[in-house]
């Protein structure tokens, strides 16, 4: 099974919990063990499962990437400007595969998924969420 979901980033760096769609596509696919694969199209985003107690650790995450890779001082940015939009991208990485346990995503209480949106705002960023059943 597989489903795009699409949202909006209102930011030029920031990280977009999207858990709750994910979710609801495995449930929807009534698989009870297998892997879902989450995966952002474009090159300037990533996903990426990080805590989600409060909003201090995505802050520090985008804050951690602003300090390692400043803005404004690549090669690439004689294109596009978005030089780091897209060294932040690679380190990342397009997606994350999270094992189906029972019927749900095998995160533990604390993890999430987030969308890191590195070269915002976008009026829309697709994901494509593939489902795959286990001995299938």
């Amino acid at each position: 099974m597989q489903q795009k979901v699409s949202i909006h980033t209102d930011k030029h760096n920031g990280l977009y919990d999207i858990t709750s769609q994910v979710a609801s596509i495995v449930k929807q696919s009534g698989v009870d063990t297998g892997f879902v694969n989450v995966y952002v199209q474009g090159a300037t985003a990533g996903i990426m499962i990080q805590e989600n107690w409060d909003d201090s650790v995505q802050n520090d995450v985008v804050a951690l990437f602003n300090k390692l890779i400043p803005s404004g001082v690549w090669e690439h940015d004689a294109q596009d400007n978005n030089g780091d939009s897209h060294l932040k991208a690679g380190i990342v990485g397009p997606s994350e595969t999270i094992p189906i346990i029972n019927g749900k995503m095998g995160l533990s209480t604390w993890q999430n998924i987030f969308l890191c949106e590195f070269d915002g705002p976008r009026k829309k960023r697709d994901i494509v969420i593939t489902i795959l059943e286990a001995g299938k």
